[in-house]
């Protein structure tokens, strides 16, 4: 296998191991025991508080830090540095005797991870021509749904064997030795005889901040991760609270939806290879359409069968969109800063995302249920089909005029 590509799926297992770190809260707020360690209790606007902390410092990161790592170090340096972090945040977690010390380290932890997408795409970009990036692309967007899938099943598994203490301690392994082991073996190291000159870092942020349509890409950014972390914050205690599932049923049936959506990932990066560029947002459209229907539809039935069917049916058209937004930064981007324009999408994205979670929780408080939080993701699929719309007219009209040009 080429070096590249033994990269790439080194890099898929990573994101997969900081998924199942992202979402081990989700899981872990329905312990009675971590929850009473930490006076959570019931609160729903406080269970919403830990996620979002992590996303507001996974934003600023990936928005501030990305250009220092990309204008002076390569990205396995970058990465090999936040996995440290990332295996000393869990450890020292369970240690923590307060909920603002917590709160901190999911902060510190968001800060650590900021940095990876951005890195994966700078990685993508750097080995892969500009007519195929669309699998590498989907390959490593199916670390989300593989980490969320893998994720709630086994830290439900791990809570139940070593409680939720032992399992901080588990994940810390997991990030240190496997991550850590991956990045160290197969992405390759910098090559010093071949390094070109690099642009500053406030060239490469200016070089960033002109991307064209930078603006509407990061309102779909926006839309689709608002979709991504509300879901996966709130669907465990939706299946458990409101259709009484066990603890353990609840851990299994939250990963099904991302599981089923590996597969529109990689048709989203196949089609990608196949479409002209400025066709990409017909994912936007398509997707962002069909997920909102499901959402509703969700949200409105009663029975086990049809809720099972729109729960799956809209993670499905959730994932075929997710290939599209790196590679609309890759056909836009100035090369010398493609990693830092992700960042500033990625960053700024995860920063208006990280409201989702606590505002799902205010809307679930003043109803009363937790499904009437799920009206926030319809919200933010139909942004997606509106967004996806004004992409698809800007970029038609750009490749038109690039093509009368002699």
């Amino acid at each position: 296998m080429a070096a590249k590509w033994q990269g790439l799926i080194a890099l898929l297992l990573l994101i997969i191991i900081s998924y199942v770190d992202r979402v081990n809260i989700s899981v872990m707020i329905l312990n009675p025991e971590f929850a009473a360690h930490f006076q959570l209790n019931e609160n729903r606007m406080l269970q919403g508080m830990l996620m979002t902390c992590f996303l507001l410092g996974y934003g600023f990161s990936a928005l501030l830090l990305t250009p220092v790592i990309e204008s002076r170090w390569h990205y396995r340096q970058g990465l090999l540095s936040s996995i440290a972090i990332w295996a000393l945040v869990c450890a020292i977690s369970p240690l923590l005797g307060s909920l603002l010390g917590m709160l901190i380290a999911r902060i510190v932890l968001g800060v650590a991870e900021g940095p990876l997408f951005s890195l994966k795409t700078r990685f993508i970009n750097d080995n892969f021509a500009a007519d195929e990036i669309g699998k590498p692309n989907a390959l490593t967007a199916l670390g989300v749904s593989l980490g969320l899938a893998v994720g709630f099943p086994l830290v439900t598994w791990l809570m139940a064997h070593v409680g939720w203490i032992g399992s901080f301690y588990a994940l810390a392994l997991l990030n240190l030795l496997l991550g850590g082991g991956l990045i160290w073996r197969f992405l390759p190291a910098p090559q010093v005889t071949s390094q070109r000159a690099k642009p500053g870092f406030r060239q490469t942020c200016a070089l960033a901040w002109r991307t064209p349509l930078l603006g509407w890409i990061l309102l779909v950014e926006i839309a689709t991760l608002s979709y991504l972390w509300g879901s996966s914050a709130w669907l465990p205690a939706w299946l458990r609270d409101e259709h009484h599932f066990s603890l353990q049923a609840t851990g299994l049936l939250a990963a099904v939806p991302f599981l089923l959506s590996l597969g529109s990932k990689f048709l989203g990066g196949v089609l990608l290879d196949k479409m002209r560029p400025e066709q990409a947002p017909l994912l936007f459209i398509i997707g962002g359409l069909l997920t909102a229907g499901s959402v509703l539809a969700l949200m409105l039935s009663q029975q086990p069968a049809m809720l099972a069917l729109f729960m799956l049916a809209a993670n499905v058209f959730w994932g075929l969109q997710g290939a599209a937004i790196p590679a609309v930064v890759q056909h836009h981007a100035p090369r010398e800063a493609v990693g830092s324009a992700y960042g500033i999408i990625n960053g700024i994205g995860n920063i208006c995302a990280a409201f989702i979670p606590l505002l799902m929780g205010v809307v679930m408080k003043s109803v009363g249920s937790v499904s009437s939080g799920f009206s926030v993701l319809v919200a933010s699929q139909l942004i997606t089909l509106c967004a996806g719309g004004a992409l698809l007219l800007r970029m038609r009209r750009a490749a038109a005029v690039n093509a009368s040009i002699p």
